[in-house]
């Protein structure tokens, strides 16, 4: 018996001839891809939306850090530091989503090329469809050059981050580094 108590994990550790139906081919066991997912997309909201929101107070962008919960908020809260809160919140719940949206639809692909156009296309979406029709953008001709290359480049990033994360968990992309370490087993 391991000495040390897990408390958490993304690797499932059933033995092989489990109840569940599920079988194993290896002892190491399999990466859970729901609690992975969520932790992911945790991780990418707070780290993304902790970014977009130094990027507001440096004046990079005028948009807010809590654009996304502006049809809930009025805007004079999320200018707040409060309202920063919430809007990293919103963003990390977007990031969840967003990761199991991206494992559903692109799990399987290798590298990190997809998670840059996944970036892409959902900053198509909320800056080009989304914001200006609900209300919560300014329109692509009026934003301004500093926005909407701050909130591309941030939205690539986290795009970026999603993909290549996934893609390094649930492919063989580790074996394309070139220091390749083993992870030890778990006990």
């Amino acid at each position: 018996m391991n000495k040390h108590a897990k408390v958490w994990s993304t690797r499932d550790t059933r033995a092989n001839g489990n109840n569940s139906g599920a079988s194993h081919n290896d002892s190491e066991g399999h990466t859970n891809p729901l609690t992975f997912c969520l932790s992911l997309g945790f991780f990418a909201g707070l780290i993304w939306g902790t970014l977009r929101g130094f990027a507001y107070w440096l004046k990079f962008t005028k948009l807010t850090p809590g654009v996304l919960a502006d049809p809930f908020f009025q805007m004079s809260f999320l200018k707040t530091g409060w309202g920063y809160a919430v809007g990293i919140g919103v963003f990390i719940v977007f990031s969840i989503i967003a990761a199991l949206l991206y494992f559903a639809l692109f799990g399987r692909i290798r590298g990190p090329h997809m998670g840059v156009v996944y970036g892409f296309l959902w900053w198509v979406g909320i800056f080009g469809l989304l914001g200006p029709s609900l209300g919560f953008t300014e329109k692509l001709t009026m934003i301004g050059w500093n926005t909407l290359l701050t909130e591309l480049c941030i939205f690539l990033l986290w795009g970026l981050f999603i993909g290549y994360t996934i893609a390094f968990e649930f492919t063989d992309e580790a074996s394309r580094e070139p220091f390749a370490f083993k992870m030890p087993k778990p006990s």
